[in-house]
C-alpha cells in the first residue's frame, strides 16, 4: 500500500472528503486553501480561494456539483465544483467547525463555535442544487447547544435525525425537522471531546472518535453503543470502510506532549480494526505528526489521511487487504469456500 503523497498545503490538514464515485478528493487545511485532486494519481485539479481564516471543514454534494466549506472567518461558503466560483457566502457570529450535506444535497448543516458570548449552534441551510439559482439567506433550523457545544454533526438515514458529538463526550440525536432534542447519551469519558463523527454508507450507524483514546460504533436510530475500539493514543478521526468489515482510526499525541515522552514517538499511524470483533489488525505509518482526518473511498478501493505535517497520503488497498477480509468473512460463515 505505497501511498501517493500530495503536497499542496502549507499548514496542517483539517478534513478530507471523497466524491461519491471516489474519483476526486478534496482537502482543506489551516492555510485557507481547498485543493481538489485526482485520487488515482494524485494530480491536483485546482484550488478554491476566498476564505480569510483557517479552514476547518468541507463537504461535497452527492452530484459533485456543489462544494461547501466552513472556516475561522465565521463563514460558510458554497462553491461551483467545476468552475471554482464561490456562489454563496453565509455569515455567522463565530467560526464554523463542521459542514455536511444531507443525502439528496438539498440541505446543509453547519456547526458553529461557542465563543465571545455566543452559544454553539447547529444551523440548517436550504440549498438549491442549481449553481445558477439564487441561494436563500434564511436558516431553516437553528439548534442551540445549551449544555455542551457540538463539535461535530451529521445526517442520519432519510435525513430524519441530526446526530451531534459534543465537547463533554456525549452524543445527541435531534429531530431534523423541528430541532427537538430526542436523545442525549454519554458516549465517551466525561469531558473528553468527540473529535470526529462519520456515518456508514447507509447512514444507519456511525463511528465517533474521542480524546479518551477510543472510537465507538453507535446506532443512529437510538444511539445504542454497538462496538468499542480502544487505542493507546488520543484519536482525532475515525472512518468506516465499505465492502469490508473494518474501521480505520487516526490520531496521535500533540506536538507539545511528544517531546516529554521520547519513547512514545507520537504514534502517528492509521490503525485498522475489525469492525465486528474489535481487534486491531494492522497499522500504516508515514505521517510526521498526528493524523487529523481520514476519509475512505466510497467504493472501497482505498483511503486518504491528512496530518499535522501538512501532507495528504492516498493509499490504494492491495490484494492482501481484500484477501484478508475474505478469509475473516469465511471464518464467520458469511461466505462459502472459493
Amino acid at each position: 500500500m505505497r501511498p501517493i503523497l500530495l503536497q499542496g498545503h502549507e499548514r496542517s490538514l483539517t478534513q478530507i472528503k471523497y466524491t461519491k464515485d471516489g474519483d476526486i478528493l478534496f482537502s482543506c487545511a489551516k492555510d485557507q486553501v481547498i485543493c481538489a485532486w485526482f485520487s488515482a494519481n494524485g494530480e491536483r485539479l485546482g484550488t478554491y480561494h476566498g476564505h480569510q481564516g483557517a479552514l476547518w471543514t468541507i463537504d461535497i454534494d452527492p452530484s459533485t456539483t456543489l462544494l461547501a466549506s466552513g472556516a475561522a472567518d465565521n463563514t460558510v461558503r458554497l462553491w461551483d465544483v467545476r468552475t471554482g466560483k464561490c456562489i454563496k457566502v453565509w455569515d455567522f457570529n463565530t467560526a464554523v467547525k463542521r459542514v455536511e450535506f444531507n443525502e439528496d444535497g438539498t440541505k446543509l448543516l453547519a456547526v458553529t463555535e461557542k465563543r465571545m458570548g455566543y452559544l454553539g449552534t447547529i444551523v440548517v441551510l436550504d440549498v438549491n442544487v442549481d449553481v445558477e439559482a439564487e441561494q436563500s439567506d434564511e436558516r431553516s433550523l437553528i439548534i442551540t447547544c445549551d449544555e455542551s457545544k457540538a463539535t461535530v454533526a451529521g445526517w442520519s438515514y432519510l435525513s430524519r435525525y441530526i446526530i451531534a458529538g459534543h465537547e463533554d463526550g456525549t452524543v445527541s440525536q435531534y429531530d431534523a425537522k423541528s430541532g427537538e432534542l430526542l436523545i442525549n447519551e454519554p458516549a465517551h469519558e466525561d469531558g473528553m471531546q468527540v473529535t470526529d463523527l462519520q456515518m456508514s454508507s447507509d447512514r444507519t450507524y456511525f463511528i465517533t472518535a474521542s480524546k479518551d483514546k477510543t472510537a465507538k460504533l453507535i446506532s443512529a436510530r437510538d444511539l445504542t453503543p454497538l462496538k468499542t475500539y480502544p487505542s493507546d493514543t488520543p484519536l482525532n478521526t475515525a472512518a468506516i470502510t465499505p465492502k469490508k468489515p473494518f474501521v480505520i482510526l487516526g490520531g496521535g499525541q500533540a506536538a507539545m506532549d511528544v517531546t516529554t515522552t521520547s519513547s512514545r514517538q507520537g504514534k502517528f499511524e492509521a490503525r485498522f480494526y475489525h469492525k465486528v470483533f474489535e481487534d486491531e489488525i494492522g497499522r500504516v505509518k508515514g505521517h510526521f505528526g498526528p493524523l487529523n482526518t481520514i476519509a475512505v473511498d466510497p467504493l472501497g478501493r482505498g483511503y486518504a489521511s491528512g496530518g499535522e505535517d501538512g501532507y495528504v497520503r492516498v493509499h490504494a488497498f492491495d490484494r492482501g487487504y481484500f484477501d484478508f477480509g475474505y478469509e475473516v468473512e469465511r471464518e464467520m460463515g458469511l461466505v462459502g469456500k472459493r
